[in-house]
């Protein structure tokens, strides 16, 4: 099965994971990551629901070929009213997103994640430190490509605790 995992927000991104069997077949170059298309809406930036559609579908499998993790957010204290409302919508985006297009969604929690990764509790940097080291092939030199590795990492956890790893 393909698990796709999603780190919603504006700086987040999406990445899919082939089949265990497939990934070794492939030499772990079979791994696609994406950062989350975005669009100015003003003074804000939004979840380009168009584009975000346009590119899981972009992966031509059945509903029961894969899973889709979105990492399962809530308000972080100290966030403003409008930062908090704006990252909701970009969350609700792309929940719709992929409920219109009938794929099978399970949602993560960070600690759940993390802790499977043995990242709970850790800077949220080793992240990118550890999917760079799982998948060299997918670079993740930016620091700004913490959201490709957490996508990466959701992915994989899917995929550990979907065949009960």
């Amino acid at each position: 099965m393909y698990q796709i995992g999603i780190d919603p927000g504006i700086t987040g991104a999406v990445a899919m994971l082939p089949p265990a069997d497939k990934l070794k077949e492939l030499n772990h170059s079979g791994v696609e990551v994406y950062d989350l298309p975005v669009y100015q809406d003003g003074k804000h930036q939004m979840i380009n629901a168009v584009k975000l559609a346009n590119l899981l579908k972009s992966w031509p499998l059945a509903p029961e070929e894969l899973m889709v993790y979105v990492e399962q957010v809530s308000a972080m204290p100290g966030q403003g009213v409008a930062g908090m409302f704006n990252f909701g919508t970009s969350y609700g985006i792309i929940l719709g997103v992929v409920g219109a297009l009938g794929m099978p969604l399970s949602l993560v929690r960070p600690q759940a994640w993390k802790k499977r990764a043995g990242l709970l509790h850790r800077e949220k940097d080793e992240a990118r430190t550890m999917a760079q080291r799982l998948y060299p092939q997918i670079d993740l030199s930016r620091k700004k490509d913490i959201g490709r590795a957490d996508a990466i990492l959701i992915a994989r956890f899917g995929s550990e605790t979907s065949q009960g790893v």
